[in-house]
């Protein structure tokens, strides 16, 4: 059996590639940017991005890894190439940065938003105002239940019909219901707020696709619920179901 130490070093040179990987590209990237200007060509190319992502997904399912999150990562990169690509033209300085940044329990694991749940009082106006946004929706098994996708962003619509849900928009009317913010594990989160004394209204909810979910109570000062979420199971979306669970909890 391989000596965990020596795994931790090989995984840290492995790292230490990537980045230095990242900072050829980059550099190249700040070529790309003059070549642009000296062409008048356009900074971001519709064209070019979506055949980017195309070709590394299928990069990704020739090596054996998850598509969905090689996109996330290009994604990234991609921005990061758009900032790098025109930051020339800022004047101020930029700013100072270091690597021993003091982390918090949250800030430690905390990877992004993940989705944001939505209750309308109008599930089919909002389904056509995200649609003229280009989001691409998605009804899920519960047909009050919809997910809008674009790139990496998704939001979740749900629609009145069920009391809790009734409820919910009775009180505060259409708007956010909760923010899902993935992390590393959901079970270290819970003990930290715990530990924090934050109100939460659930332990760690296990769902049959492998989402470990834990959430607060609804914070009225900012009238803001957090959910957080990290993944046991394969990369796939959050069912009608999951959702229509929180809304219950809400209501009792």
């Amino acid at each position: 059996m391989s000596d965990l130490g020596d795994l931790r070093k090989q995984i840290d040179e492995i790292d230490l590639a990537i980045v230095k990987l990242l900072a050829q590209r980059m550099n190249i990237c700040r070529e790309v940017a003059e070549v642009k200007a000296g062409t008048s060509t356009a900074v971001i190319q519709p064209e070019r991005v979506r055949e980017v992502l195309k070709v590394r997904r299928q990069w990704a399912i020739s090596n054996n890894v998850d598509p969905d999150f090689t996109e996330q990562l290009f994604r990234i990169l991609l921005a990061e190439t758009h900032r790098i690509e025109i930051v020339d033209h800022r004047i101020e300085a930029a700013p100072n940065k270091v690597a021993d940044v003091m982390r918090s329990a949250l800030d430690t694991v905390a990877c992004r938003i993940d989705h944001v749940v939505v209750a309308v009082a109008n599930l089919d106006a909002a389904i056509n105002f995200l649609t003229s946004l280009g989001f691409e929706t998605r009804r899920t098994e519960d047909s009050a239940i919809v997910t809008a996708d674009a790139g990496g962003v998704t939001v979740v619509l749900v629609g009145p019909g069920d009391p809790s849900v009734d409820a919910h928009l009775a009180t505060h009317g259409s708007g956010v219901q909760h923010i899902a913010i993935e992390v590393l594990n959901a079970g270290f989160v819970q003990k930290a707020l715990a530990d924090a004394k934050v109100p939460l209204l659930t332990d760690v909810i296990v769902d049959a696709d492998g989402h470990e979910q834990v959430f607060t109570v609804l914070d009225p000062s900012t009238g803001v619920q957090l959910g957080f979420i990290s993944r046991t199971g394969h990369r796939v979306p959050i069912s009608g179901q999951n959702v229509r669970a929180l809304f219950h909890a809400l209501g009792k």
